[in-house]
């Protein structure tokens, strides 16, 4: 029988793909953005997705799941942003756990950024801790680097994992899985498929991984690849960072080319079929925010075979 898995805060399916190349069934998966929810029923029509705010979603019906899984909203925790945590009106930890305690799953698993994981946040880990410890699990923080699991991006994680006590049989975090492929060959065929002559030239000269892709908040960030930095590291691997382009480069094309939500969406480490709903903005945020799928596929894995061992004892 396969594990059943409830996601909150689902986007536009980084997590969701990883759970389900994972095996795990989804339940139900909660957003409240109408894009990312249009781009999870396009893609998996035989998915129930629940559009709306997590404060108004019930989660009781789906008591018994195995996992309860999400990527709880960053901008209260990152660097980007004023780093105001609990203080944030974006924290919905409180209501992440509201879900985890109606549900009672034997495990959970949060992804944020690397800023929770800073000291100024030492006090609200361990008050979730506190709050898990309180009903029955025991959770553990780790900093995930996306490389170390198959994507082409300098792109940490900070993951937490929950096993319920009675069903813990010794979650491992996964290993490193080798070094990632570059920018230049990951998205070789994809820069020439506009019959660009200089494609292959191109990737040549693109044999690093990429910066760390950002998507922005709701409230701002436009389709561009970052901050000056990052443009600077994408100008190093022969990218125009300024804006998203609307298409591969054509016949003729000269000077640095531009990246298609297509291409960002394969450096975040999502499958060629999977398609995004929006206008440009929309869809280069899905793909922005998004937690690497190979990377959410890894620990769900590692999930999965704690849980069998347990269901086998």
């Amino acid at each position: 029988m396969a594990l059943r898995s409830l996601e909150i805060c689902a986007g536009g399916g980084g997590q969701a793909l990883g759970l389900e190349g994972a095996g795990f069934a989804h339940a139900v998966l909660v957003e409240r953005d109408a894009h990312a929810c249009a781009t999870l029923r396009h893609n998996r029509p035989q998915w129930r997705v629940v559009e709306g705010d997590l404060s108004a979603f019930d989660a009781r019906p789906f008591a018994g799941v195995d996992l309860v899984a999400g990527g709880v909203p960053c901008p209260p925790f990152s660097k980007a942003g004023k780093q105001l945590g609990a203080a944030d009106e974006r924290n919905l930890f409180p209501e992440a756990l509201r879900v985890v305690r109606q549900v009672m799953p034997r495990a959970v698993m949060f992804e944020n950024v690397r800023g929770l994981l800073d000291p100024v946040f030492d006090d609200y880990r361990r008050w979730i801790e506190g709050q898990l410890r309180d009903v029955g699990f025991a959770s553990e923080w780790k900093l995930l680097q996306a490389a170390d699991h198959g994507v082409p991006q300098l792109r940490p994680r900070v993951v937490m994992v929950a096993m319920r006590r009675d069903s813990d049989s010794g979650f491992r975090w996964p290993l490193p899985s080798g070094p990632p492929p570059t920018v230049g060959d990951v998205l070789v065929e994809l820069m020439a498929a506009g019959g660009w002559a200089g494609a292959a030239t191109w990737a040549r000269g693109a044999q690093q991984i990429a910066p760390t892709v950002v998507g922005g908040s709701h409230k701002h960030g436009g389709p561009d690849l970052g901050p000056t930095r990052a443009k600077r590291a994408w100008a190093a691997l022969g990218v125009d960072a300024m804006v998203i382009g609307n298409a591969p480069p054509p016949p003729g094309h000269t000077g640095m080319p531009r990246l298609t939500v297509p291409m960002v969406a394969r450096i975040q480490g999502f499958p060629a079929d999977w398609q995004f709903v929006g206008r440009k903005t929309h869809a280069y945020r899905q793909v922005g925010n998004a937690f690497p799928p190979p990377v959410a596929r890894a620990v769900a894995m590692n999930i999965a075979v704690a849980l069998a061992m347990h269901s086998h004892n």
